[in-house]
């Protein structure tokens, strides 16, 4: 798979930013793609792989066995996100999963970088706490990696978790590879997959929280920054709860007038709104 023009990640992002606008609405997925397949550019491709996701949704109930049949559009990390989303009982909701492939079309629809796309998919996968063996794997066969980035993403897929990721991005850095010249050390000879900034920033992140190295490298190297899950509106649900109660208050205000004045009227809660005996319940 090669990397896509820049008219299909422009459209790409412009098709997940619409799904994520109008799935508030309530509207079916099936729904969604259709309408939004008449709005997207006609002369890019992406139109008939809505028009593959759109079949496949309606006979599979899945997007993302659809988006692996077609890969030579969709990367495998994308295919990744999408499936994760589709999992019952996750987490990972379909809404996140648009968002963040919806950021990640609009970076590649500019300037990307194979450093910025890693540390973009890493953070994804960091912050949504999806499963890193499966997600590395996706993420090794990007066409934005080149055979060295591929090979190294697989040996952050084998030592994550027992090496810290700064650890692992300062050793392949141009700025470990000056500090060991300094010292008089052996450099070892393999590319350097990240420049001089980013090694400075991984050293100074060591032993610490992923999260704060990404938005180190994100504030200094303005890479881009996963999207947070959007909190809850609670005035969305607590006024509906709080009219009804206060529609039951009212309820019972009257009804004690009612017995001051008197008495309660029972034939408003007779058949037909008549007064008359009380049915009998013994049968």
């Amino acid at each position: 798979m090669a990397l896509l023009e820049r008219e299909e990640y422009v459209e790409q992002a412009y098709f997940f930013r619409l799904l994520v606008d109008r799935l508030k609405s309530g509207m079916p997925l099936q729904d969604l793609l259709t309408q939004t397949r008449q709005e997207v550019l006609a002369t890019t491709r992406l139109p008939l792989a809505i028009d593959f996701l759109l079949s496949e949704l309606k006979h599979a109930g899945l997007m993302s066995t659809a988006m692996r049949r077609i890969s030579h559009y969709f990367t495998p990390y994308q295919t990744f996100l999408v499936a994760q989303a589709e999992e019952e009982g996750g987490r990972f909701d379909i809404e996140t999963a648009l968002r963040v492939l919806q950021k990640e079309a609009e970076y590649r629809s500019k300037t990307p970088s194979p450093q910025g796309s890693f540390l973009y998919q890493f953070e994804a996968l960091c912050r949504n706490r999806l499963s890193y063996d499966a997600g590395l794997a996706a993420m090794a066969e990007d066409p934005i990696y080149s055979d060295e980035w591929r090979s190294w993403i697989l040996t952050v897929r084998r030592q994550i978790g027992l090496v810290d990721l700064a650890d692992l991005i300062y050793v392949r850095s141009a700025y470990y590879a000056e500090r060991q010249r300094r010292r008089g050390a052996e450099v070892e000879d393999v590319p350097y997959l990240f420049g001089e900034k980013e090694g400075k920033i991984a050293w100074a992140n060591r032993r610490q929280d992923p999260l704060y190295l990404f938005a180190a490298l994100q504030r200094h190297l303005e890479y881009p920054a996963v999207p947070r899950r959007e909190p809850i509106d609670q005035a969305t649900v607590l006024l509906p709860q709080l009219m009804r109660r206060m529609e039951r208050l009212e309820q019972r205000i009257k009804l004690l007038e009612e017995e001051q004045r008197g008495g309660i009227d029972l034939s408003r809660f007779m058949p037909g709104g008549k007064s008359g005996t009380l049915p009998d319940f013994d049968g």
